[in-house]
């Protein structure tokens, strides 16, 4: 097919104007379009509308700066496309597919539509054989294999506002699971810090992560574009994994930053927004995104997403938008992260869909329900105690509440990936080790230990442990 080729009429920022003269149509939706700027540096811009007959408005994936009026334009007849991704273990690319680890060029030529036109979409999920079944992921987190089992195949949002903790969760759940569970990983950075990026790298290469890995990054310094995009990026080479026969984990670090691009995006080609002030297709873009996550052809893609919550306010219209796509919340609290329990989840605002005997057994299932009787028992007697003190509590009351108190405190934990930071070597607890350790406390084996025993710890200590 003939090039088409055009020019630059108009620039609005990371918004460009392209014209297409002649009697052949215009580049469709989502095709990409070559451009160089004044000093010849190359920049791919993507079509997202139509003005007219010959005019092409577009977003571009890189930055705009000393792109001039009139510059040529080369209509490249294809959407965005990336390299399959086993051709790119070990490799951290961008939104292009371009590798920027500087290890050298990429030796795969990109085949893959980020779009999804390519990809099979006859599969069927894996519950659809031979009845029900359900594959749980033990990540040795306490509190998540506990409350909160991560089943293959499913998508768990990890909630919370600034500093709570959200990457570093989502970091220790891809250092237990790719280390033990022998998988594969896709982490798409979307945009958040390019500090934290490098140091998500880092922690790739110290616990030798990175040669089952994948990498793309669309970070908080660059376009509305390539932030977008960079979602669409990650879950296309989750899709090329599974297309080859592997279970895939895919990690998104952030989806609130997705439709925050999107809203930018949106206010720049001159959209209406709604009256929360989001993009009116706010909807249809999370939707779009979270139903490519599935499972299909015998191969499950399992989703783990960190949601930024802007003011800790949950209710706030994007955060709302993807809840409706993911099977587990876990809710990370402000108050927790102030008294030290880490991981900081709130468990009573934090819900799980795997939560059933069905799925997780009936022993499994009553320890988890009681933990959480204890827990919201101590919620309320926790309003009293701040009143009129705990000696004002029944004896029933006091047994709950100091039972509850401990439960906290072992279900907090040391992470492997925060040894540098805490000083606490990391551990890895065993789902029965958390069974036992819980039903001791709620027995009332551990009425006489104190709470600081049990607190950033493994197991529970035993009887002679000093």
């Amino acid at each position: 097919m003939a090039e088409k080729m055009g020019k630059v009429i108009a620039v609005y920022g990371p918004v460009i104007d392209v014209e297409f003269d002649g009697p052949a149509t215009p580049p469709g939706l989502y095709e990409v379009i070559s451009l160089k700027t004044a000093d010849g540096r190359p920049l791919v811009v993507e079509v997202v509308e139509h003005r007219g007959r010959t005019v092409c408005r577009c977003i571009a994936l890189g930055p705009t700066y000393g792109l001039q009026r009139h510059a040529p334009a080369t209509a490249l007849n294809t959407t965005l496309r990336i390299p399959a991704a086993e051709h790119l273990y070990g490799r951290v690319i961008n939104v292009l597919g371009q590798p920027i680890d500087g290890k050298g060029p990429g030796a795969a030529p990109p085949t893959l539509s980020i779009r999804g036109m390519g990809q099979s979409s006859n599969g069927v999920a894996l519950q659809e054989e031979g009845g029900l079944h359900f594959d749980i992921m033990e990540t040795g987190i306490k509190m998540i294999d506990l409350l909160f089992p991560l089943l293959t195949g499913s998508k768990t949002g990890i909630l919370g506002g600034a500093a709570l903790g959200k990457s570093l969760l989502m970091l220790e759940i891809i250092h237990n699971i790719i280390r033990r569970e022998r998988g594969v990983c896709v982490f798409a950075g979307v945009g958040e810090r390019t500090r934290e990026g490098n140091e998500l790298y880092h922690e790739f290469v110290r616990t030798n992560l990175l040669e089952r890995s994948v990498l793309v990054f669309g970070q908080m310094n660059e376009s509305p574009g390539a932030r977008f995009e960079a979602a669409h990026v990650g879950v296309t080479l989750a899709e090329s994994l599974q297309d080859a026969g592997q279970d895939v984990l895919l990690f998104v670090d952030n989806v609130f930053r997705f439709a925050q691009a999107g809203s930018e995006l949106s206010a720049l080609l001159g959209r209406i927004p709604s009256e929360t002030g989001y993009q009116p297709t706010l909807t249809s873009e999370i939707g779009q995104f979270h139903e490519r996550i599935r499972s299909r052809a015998g191969r499950s893609i399992t989703a783990i997403e960190a949601v930024y919550v802007p003011a800790d306010d949950l209710t706030d219209p994007a955060v709302v938008a993807i809840f409706a796509h993911l099977d587990s919340i876990l809710v990370l609290s402000r108050q927790h992260v102030q008294r030290g329990l880490y991981p900081a989840i709130n468990p009573l605002e934090s819900s799980s869909g795997a939560l059933s005997p069905q799925v997780i057994g009936k022993r499994h299932f009553e320890i988890a329900q009681e933990v959480l009787r204890h827990l919201q028992k101590h919620d309320e007697l926790q309003r009293i105690v701040a009143i009129i003190g705990k000696e004002e509590l029944s004896r029933a009351e006091r047994i709950i509440y100091d039972r509850a108190r401990k439960l906290q405190y072992f279900l907090s934990q040391p992470f492997f990936t925060a040894e540098l930071h805490s000083g606490r070597k990391g551990c890895y607890v065993p789902l029965e080790e958390t069974l036992g350790g819980c039903e001791r406390i709620m027995a009332g084996s551990c009425d006489a230990l104190p709470d600081e025993r049990l607190y950033m710890r493994g197991e529970l200590p035993t009887s002679g442990e000093r």
